[in-house]
């Protein structure tokens, strides 16, 4: 990206964006209103208007936020609305025809595929970043910082009983655990689910919450909680939060992009609508200038950027889709 527009702010900037990032399908950010800055940015290229609408992950709306706000500078006569409903919530909206694309932190499922084919909407899956799905204690807990995917799964799977940390390791205290999990229409759920709890039943005491700041907020608040969601929300509230390393390893910058923090390292995708992206200009250059700056945005916010030849594959389909 040539010039952020709040590059001196880089704090202020992560900080604002994860507490703008979840909420309910009313929440949305929308960029449109002309600044200063966007005067003299619009003069580089051709002006545009319109509006784009999107909707989905919350994992993916910090990357997707901060562009917003940036594109509002390059375009300032086009109205981008961003909601965050979920990934599921976000497919939902897709497949109804309400947006243009949508943020997924899961692949696509084969029935949210049958039930686009069915409403004729042809899409195109497009990856932003990679993320470490981060596993979070309270930092009073001194016991579980480290835990084997198989202790993992029997913290979280349902199995009809009251679950103690003492339940995990005898040595452990003989207390409750306290679940925060993503709410049931989330992608990092649906990630969970496949890969730590193998389709089982999360544990049915959780507090389920498509808004990740409410599991932080959770998190932090009780010595005896744990939780998960998106290695950029850790990262920004790393000062009152502890990583747990599963199977020895923490979840990082360096060991999500090399593959070591196997398996919750996925990738982040925005989904968009073929035909908007070939009949509308407004929805193709804003999808061009998201994959033409998400590397730098999705490191900015505290993900792992793809490598170069990954974004201009990207948007090389986006291309081929005009």
């Amino acid at each position: 990206m040539k010039k952020w527009k709040y590059l001196s702010m880089t704090a202020t900037l992560s900080a604002a964006l994860f507490l703008a990032a979840c909420g309910d399908d009313t929440e949305n950010t929308d960029a449109g209103a002309e600044t200063e800055e966007g005067t003299d940015a619009g003069t580089e290229e051709a002006a545009l208007s319109g509006e784009v609408i999107g909707d989905g992950s919350s994992t993916v709306a910090p990357i997707t936020e901060g562009l917003v706000e940036e594109y509002s500078a390059a375009q300032p006569d086009v109205r981008v609305s961003v909601g965050v409903s979920g990934t599921g919530g976000g497919f939902e909206k897709f497949i109804n025809g309400e947006t243009d694309f949508s943020n997924a932190s899961r692949d696509i499922k084969d029935e949210e595929i049958a039930e686009l084919e069915a409403a004729g909407i042809e899409y195109t899956g497009l990856e932003l970043a990679y993320d470490g799905l981060s596993v979070v204690v309270n930092p009073e807990n001194t016991w579980a910082e480290n835990l084997t995917l198989e202790q993992l799964k029997a913290i979280w799977v349902e199995d009809g009983t009251t679950k103690k940390w003492s339940d995990i390791d005898p040595s452990w205290p003989d207390e409750e655990i306290v679940f925060y999990s993503p709410g049931a229409d989330s992608g990092t759920f649906d990630y969970f689910n496949e890969v730590v709890l193998e389709e089982e039943e999360l544990v049915n005491s959780a507090t389920l919450s498509e808004d990740d700041n409410v599991l932080v907020q959770g998190v932090r608040g009780d010595k005896n909680a744990i939780g998960f969601f998106g290695y950029a929300y850790y990262i920004a509230n790393e000062d009152s939060l502890k990583p747990v390393s599963i199977n020895g390893v923490e979840p990082s910058g360096e060991t999500i992009a090399s593959g070591d923090y196997t398996p919750l390292s996925r990738s982040l995708y925005v989904y968009v609508n073929n035909e908007a992206v070939k009949t509308d200009d407004a929805v193709y250059d804003f999808m061009k200038f998201t994959l033409e700056n998400a590397g730098e945005m999705s490191e900015l916010v505290g993900y792992v950027p793809l490598n170069d030849d990954e974004y201009q594959a990207g948007l090389d389909l986006l291309e081929g889709l005009r």
